[in-house]
């Protein structure tokens, strides 16, 4: 049923004037800005992405009054962390859908939770990670498919994190507000059961409802910092966000994620994404799908 219109966040900000002039992105300052972006963020920005850099950054300089990426610069090295925190938020790519590779979620339902009902029965807990989780689509997708695969007694203690290093895309996953149009992935029988769809007002928009919402934490996290959380979970998602490491700090990070995954774990990458070391913790069981193993042999 229709919620009221008053329910929906309408906090759009607002569109600044364009500038006359656009400034240009000189060498110096784009290495600077590289240099930045990859000790603190760990993203590898190519020769090639000079004119995306100088792209996202605009609307910051304009912001900010500045004519010059020399001034904003200056501005970086001066005040500190909350400016770095924005400078990446501008940098980072946040491109996601509902139900995005739809062969993860499928996975989920037949076999990853199935095996997690199995191999926790007596804690009757699971925990799920979703590290990249950009506005939030593909946590909530998880706690759908969740929902629909957990039985309804006794009760599981399910919970899923949810992760980023863009804080402005946390604040929108976590308002779980969508335009009805990024919701044409989601089948009619999941629009019915785990939407409110907006009136008045906010009509074309839906919310999550609170019985999945309720199943998702959101915060924002640093890959590359240390990592509040101590799991272990039975699946992590960390789809498309690797791409921007390189080699070493991929590695790093697989292990990482192995650390906290229990043995029979699973691990889900984006499709241009693989693990290509035959020694390590994880093996190929589906389509960019890994499961933790022991040993180097399958427990399973």
């Amino acid at each position: 049923m229709p919620t009221p219109a008053n329910e929906f966040a309408t906090n759009a900000p607002a569109t600044p004037a364009a500038s006359t002039v656009a400034p240009v992105l000189g060498d110096k300052e784009f290495e600077f800005i590289r240099h930045v972006v990859g000790v603190n963020a760990g993203i590898v920005l190519g020769p090639n992405k000079r004119q995306l850099v100088q792209g996202r950054l605009a609307r910051r300089l304009r912001e900010l009054g500045m004519q010059s990426y020399a001034a904003y610069c200056d501005f970086v090295r001066e005040a500190g962390p909350e400016e770095l925190v924005r400078l990446i938020n501008a940098i980072t790519t946040n491109v996601t859908a509902f139900f995005r590779e739809k062969h993860h979620f499928d996975a989920l339902a037949s076999y990853m939770l199935p095996e997690a009902l199995e191999r926790n029965q007596a804690s009757r807990r699971i925990r799920i990670w979703s590290a990249g989780c950009s506005t939030g689509e593909e946590a909530y997708c998880i706690a759908m498919v969740a929902a629909e695969t957990l039985p309804a007694a006794p009760r599981w203690d399910l919970k899923i994190l949810a992760t980023d290093i863009d804080s402005n895309v946390i604040s929108t996953a976590a308002q779980g507000v969508y335009p009805l149009e990024r919701l044409s992935t989601v089948s009619e029988a999941r629009l019915r059961r785990w939407f409110l769809k907006g009136s008045g007002e906010l009509a074309g928009y839906a919310r999550v409802r609170a019985q999945i919402a309720g199943l998702v934490t959101f915060r924002s996290l640093n890959l590359l910092h240390p990592w509040p959380m101590r799991g272990p979970f039975d699946v992590i998602f960390c789809r498309n966000t690797m791409i921007y490491f390189n080699q070493p700090t991929r590695e790093r990070l697989l292990e990482r994620f192995a650390d906290l995954l229990v043995d029979g774990g699973y691990l889900c990458l984006g499709h241009s994404e693989s693990i290509h070391s035959a020694n390590g913790p994880f093996r190929l069981v589906g389509k960019t799908v890994y499961r933790k193993v022991t040993g180097g042999r399958d427990g399973g």
